[in-house]
């Protein structure tokens, strides 16, 4: 059987906030690890039948990233959600809210 890992490597300020994020994974492309200014690890915690989150992210990453690494995670569910249960209205539910806020954070930076 093959097995594969990941790892995420914090640096943490004086206020215990992340200073920087690193990662590596055994099946990455380019072995070493890889600089990131955010993660977002969700688990299934089969015994209360409830998700575990985890989100960091460093002082560096902007509020238009932030907001846009948000709109792909849950693009990315839209399509996961599809494929594992075949719930179309689910996934184009999400999609469209995808849509919404790509036109809402849009509207916004034509603002500032």
């Amino acid at each position: 059987m093959k097995k594969s890992e990941i790892q995420f490597h914090i640096e943490l300020d004086t206020e215990n906030l992340p200073k920087a994020i690193r990662w590596d994974a055994s099946d990455k492309e380019m072995p070493g690890l890889e600089e990131t200014k955010s993660i977002s690890v969700n688990v299934w915690d089969n015994l209360n039948h409830a998700t575990l989150r985890i989100d960091l992210w460093t002082e560096s990453m902007s509020v238009v990233e932030m907001k846009r690494f948000y709109i792909d995670i849950l693009g990315g569910m839209a399509q996961t959600i599809l494929n594992s249960t075949g719930d179309e209205f689910m996934a184009e539910e999400m999609k469209d809210l995808c849509d919404r806020l790509v036109n809402h954070v849009n509207e916004e930076n034509k603002k500032n």
